[in-house]
């Protein structure tokens, strides 16, 4: 049936269907999270279970929970680090009515070279330890929020939620092992599910593809940036005498997977420690050092080391991480870029929708080109003609063409509008 639809109904159609799915994805957070964090692990664990199969002779079960155990080690060495960081900043905390006096008087000293702040003012004054009944209301303040019983509590609130998650974790190191196990047959049926064109399986071959190496190469690529930036902040952090320089070093390798928006989150507890507890001018110096590292970072270490398979231009980026945020909150932007990655090796490989990968992209604008009307209309005639008489071939436009189909879809070249295809 062929309904002549106007492009106002096409557009409203295509605004609730994207709706629908957003809906969807919202209301299933719980079963589809778990799945796709189980995906990209399994992207990233099967070569390495693969290797320690054919190189290591390892029975094919056990090298897949051979990768398990290397990404639970990996996971229990920062979970640890986090435990290990937590009680020592809480241990750095003032203790008696002096201490805590002498830590406000240094901040509030801190505070009165950048804004006019009296030394007499009853709400950030200067606090004088012969008479406690002259304390500013800061004073109070800050001993009620940073208290030992307080952070402790909180603490307590943080370890009952990450039990919460427990099982959530469990059950993703199940699903990802089972998709590793089972990895190259669930890949066979997918592709079954397309029909047997031999250029479309090409093309969801090719998609598959990509989509493993844009996820394998941004996760593992970032994994790696972000301990350098760890360790380059951190012992940056320790020169300059930052108190809980560790933590604000662990904060930077967890939070950089959040693109722009995490990168921003990381630099700011430095630098209020900073301007605090050692320096005014110490912070501003951590605040344009922090700058460089990470505009650098940005700018030249990524483009290099994860290249084409991450050509996402930055609006596209902070659209993604609006929306996934939106959808499943904190796990939604660790999972935008990934998710994006994605979705635009897919959108190169669909005919009809190499214009929205093109758009994702961070290139140039490529111009559309049109076919003349007699080379549109041929075209046109031999899909017609494919579809009638075998409705998987709609591509061959001659019996020579039909042949060689299998060697046409695996002979794809790279196209005006930045189509990738294997070579």
């Amino acid at each position: 049936m062929n309904l002549s639809l106007t492009l106002a109904t096409r557009v409203g159609l295509n605004l609730c269907a994207v709706f629908g799915i957003s809906v969807a994805l919202y209301l299933g957070s719980s079963i589809f999270i778990p799945v796709v964090f189980s995906i990209l692990l399994a992207s990233i664990l099967y070569p390495f279970a693969q290797f320690t199969h054919e190189r290591l002779l390892v029975p094919w079960f056990f090298a897949c929970l051979l990768s398990i155990f290397a990404l639970v080690a990996l996971h229990l060495v920062v979970i640890g680090a986090f435990a290990w960081a937590i009680p020592q900043t809480l241990k750095g905390l003032p203790q008696s009515e002096e201490q805590w006096i002498g830590q406000y008087n240094k901040v509030q000293s801190n505070l009165s070279t950048l804004f006019p702040i009296h030394d007499n003012d009853e709400v950030f004054g200067r606090a004088d330890q012969q008479h406690p009944e002259r304390h500013p209301k800061a004073v109070a303040l800050l001993r009620k929020q940073l208290t030992e019983d307080s952070m402790s509590s909180a603490l307590a609130r943080l370890s009952l939620a990450g039990l919460d998650h427990l099982w959530q974790a469990i059950l993703v190191l199940f699903i990802t092992l089972f998709l590793i196990f089972e990895g190259q047959m669930l890949a066979d049926k997918v592709k079954a599910i397309f029909g047997t064109s031999m250029e479309t399986r090409g093309r969801v071959t090719l998609a598959f593809a990509e989509m493993g190496e844009a996820i394998r190469t941004y996760l593992v690529w970032r994994t790696v940036v972000n301990l350098g930036l760890a360790l380059v902040l951190g012992a940056v952090y320790q020169q300059v005498g930052l108190q809980h320089w560790y933590l604000w070093a662990l904060l930077v390798a967890v939070l950089s997977y959040v693109p722009y928006i995490g990168t921003i989150a990381a630099g700011i507890p430095p630098f209020l420690d900073a301007l605090l507890f050692v320096d005014p001018l110490a912070a501003f110096g951590i605040a344009i050092f922090y700058t460089c590292v990470v505009t650098f970072e940005g700018y030249i270490i990524v483009p290099w080391v994860m290249g084409r398979s991450m050509d996402l231009n930055a609006t596209t980026v902070l659209l993604a991480c609006l929306y996934w945020h939106q959808v499943w909150g904190i796990a939604g932007l660790f999972l935008a870029m990934p998710l994006m990655a994605a979705l635009k090796a897919v959108c190169t490989q669909v005919v009809g929708w190499q214009g929205w990968g093109h758009l994702m992209g961070s290139g140039p604008a490529v111009e559309l080109k049109i076919d003349d009307p007699a080379t549109e209309r041929a075209r046109l005639a031999a899909i017609e003609r494919g579809a009638v008489g075998d409705p998987d071939r709609t591509t061959a436009t001659s019996p020579e063409e039909g042949n060689n189909g299998a060697a046409r879809s695996s002979e794809i070249k790279k196209q005006p509008d930045g189509i990738t295809a294997s070579e």
